[in-house]
């Protein structure tokens, strides 16, 4: 049975802030944020049918006014400054447009089918998060959809279509986690109070030297207009690995040395493998981006609800062949020689008045730390998901590998990492091949 027979009974509807936000009101990108503008965070999570079963969508709807008051921007829509139709400044008018609520039916699988078919081809949970675009009537895009999907068995999916020029994958978290807060009526009151916008990139006191030349980690694309959507010049295709807690601890100390962290392990083996694997018809990837969470931000305040707080850094193999380099060695690079190029961004976009376009995930080799990603912390009715799982879409030719927290509870297997990874598709046979070995 094709993938597209599998979800039916799709309806959409739409959800406002519980009071009404104000006359005029705007929330300004940073340039951070608008540097993110073609990139779209994908959330999913599994629960089980004795978890969810009594529950409808207007239980599931009813947190979300009162959630859409802290988040109010997230219900806006994007206008520019100046007027111009791909002129101006990017902004959000704070107009209480709505997010959209998708609710859909999967009658033919159980969620342990599903999952069952995810660890073949991760492509299967693209029908579970709604296929977000911003544009190309900009004006009058959601920047977020939620899909519920109930399935055969009685379990249910909640997926989070995200726009990443709203927030990293740290906030895309806090936002669900806070709706669950919301509906076990366990989230005190102050939580609930509006923050206080501040237009973030004006008059910013950040002094920086002129920007000579695009730095490492991002790429230049055709301008897009009011179309955020990346066109690749190959076709990308994802896949998820289980690395299990005793295979971790197996990666960690026969090929990296027991001081080595998982993530770096894990993005030193990949990266070497990759490195076999394109080092046979292309140059090997010997700059790749690192992407870690801010930790001066990591606890963040009620009134930063959501911003781009991650840190990008770029790792170059100077001198090293990587397919051949010893995976210790690629960990040691990873944990020691990064480059931290966040700050850089703050100059070049404020040179480009935050029109142009370009590319983070994939214009390198990038590699997402999200080992600390609260995913496991949404509860629903004090349960936690059986599995959760979180990507990117709109990622560059180059690819990327997202290394998230185990699952309590697998097919029998318990913790680790779940690695998922967005790969031109003639490298992912070749990534499959070589980490079975691995």
């Amino acid at each position: 049975m094709g993938v597209e027979k599998l979800i039916s009974d799709v309806r959409l509807s739409s959800v406002v802030p519980a009071t009404i936000t104000g006359d005029d009101k705007v929330h300004e990108f940073t340039n951070t944020d608008l540097i993110m503008k073609l990139h779209y965070i994908k959330c999913l999570y599994f629960f089980k049918n004795d978890v969810v079963e009594g529950l409808d969508i207007h239980d599931l709807k009813k947190p979300m006014f009162q959630l859409l008051e802290l988040y109010y921007h997230a219900s806006g829509r994007i206008r520019r400054s100046g007027g111009g139709d791909d002129g101006g400044r990017p902004f959000i008018k704070c107009n209480d447009s709505g997010v959209r609520i998708v609710e859909a039916k999967c009658r033919n699988k159980t969620i342990d089918e599903w999952l069952a078919m995810f660890m073949n081809d991760a492509s299967v949970n693209e029908e579970l998060v709604y296929d977000q675009v911003l544009g190309p009537d900009l004006g009058f895009a959601p920047l977020l959809f939620i899909q519920f999907t109930w399935f055969k068995c009685g379990g249910m999916s909640i997926g989070l279509s995200w726009a990443h020029v709203l927030g990293d994958a740290f906030s895309a978290s806090n936002f669900l986690n806070i709706w669950a807060q919301i509906m076990a009526g366990q989230l005190p009151p102050q939580f609930l109070k509006k923050p206080t916008i501040t237009n973030k990139f004006i008059n910013s006191p950040l002094l920086l030297s002129p920007v000579e030349r695009l730095p490492f980690f991002i790429k230049r694309v055709d301008p897009v207009g009011d179309h955020w959507k990346l066109t690749n010049t190959c076709k990308m295709q994802s896949h998820s690995f289980h690395i299990t807690q005793k295979q971790l601890n197996q990666l960690i100390f026969k090929g990296c040395g027991t001081k080595v962290k998982p993530f770096d392990a894990i993005c030193a083996t990949v990266w070497k493998i990759l490195a076999k694997v394109r080092g046979k018809y292309s140059s090997e990837p010997n700059i790749v981006t690192i992407i870690r969470r801010d930790d001066k931000s990591c606890d963040r305040k009620t009134t930063e609800v959501s911003s781009n707080g991650q840190v990008i850094s770029i790792i170059e193999a100077n001198n090293v062949i990587v397919s051949e380099a010893d995976t210790s060695k690629l960990a040691k690079l990873i944990a020691e020689k990064v480059v931290n190029e966040t700050r850089v961004v703050e100059d070049l976009m404020k040179k480009e008045n935050g029109t142009s376009d370009f590319v983070v995930y994939g214009a390198n080799l990038t590699f997402v730390n999200l080992e600390e990603a609260k995913i496991y912390d949404l509860e629903v009715r004090g349960k936690k998901p059986i599995f959760a799982s979180y990507n990117i879409s709109g990622v560059g030719d180059e690819g990327v590998v997202l290394v998230l927290p185990g699952p309590k509870n697998l097919n029998g297997k318990e913790g680790g990492r779940i690695v998922n990874v967005i790969l031109p598709e003639d490298q992912i046979e070749g990534l499959k091949n070589e980490m079975r070995e691995a």
